[in-house]
C-alpha cells in the first residue's frame, strides 16, 4: 500500500510541476520571458512548453489510473534527466540564465525521489 501511495504522490507532484511550468510560457509569455530572460525563438519556447504540459498531464492521468508500469517510470525519469542536463549544460555555456538552475534543482530532486522509490 505505501509503495503504491508513494508512487502516486510522486507522479502527481512531477505531473503538476511539469504541467504548470510547461503551460506558463504558452499562456503568458511576457512574464515567462521576464523571469527567464529574452529568447530568439518564441515559437520553440512555446512548443517545448506545450510538450512539457502534455508530459505533465500524462503523469497526472497515470497517477489517477494507477498506471505505474515501466513506460510511465521511463517517461517520468527520462524527461527529468533531459531537462536537468539541458539546464546545467546551457547555463554553463552561458546560453540561458542561471535562474534555470532552480529548475535543475527541481529535476534533480525528482530524480532523487524516483531513485529512492526504485531502490528502496
Amino acid at each position: 500500500m505505501f509503495e503504491t501511495l508513494s508512487i502516486t504522490i510522486l507522479l502527481w507532484a512531477q505531473g503538476a510541476y511539469f504541467a504548470i511550468s510547461g503551460i506558463w510560457p504558452v499562456l503568458h509569455y511576457a512574464s515567462f520571458e521576464k523571469v527567464t530572460g529574452p529568447k530568439t525563438d518564441v515559437w520553440l519556447v512555446k512548443t517545448v512548453g506545450a510538450l512539457l504540459w502534455l508530459i505533465g498531464m500524462l503523469l497526472i492521468v497515470a497517477a489517477i489510473r494507477g498506471e505505474t508500469g515501466s513506460s510511465t517510470i521511463i517517461a517520468a525519469m527520462g524527461s527529468a534527466v533531459i531537462l536537468l542536463l539541458v539546464d546545467v549544460i546551457y547555463v554553463v555555456r552561458q546560453v540561458i540564465r542561471p535562474i534555470y538552475l532552480a529548475d535543475g534543482v527541481a529535476e534533480f530532486t525528482l530524480l532523487a525521489l524516483w531513485s529512492i522509490w526504485l531502490f528502496a
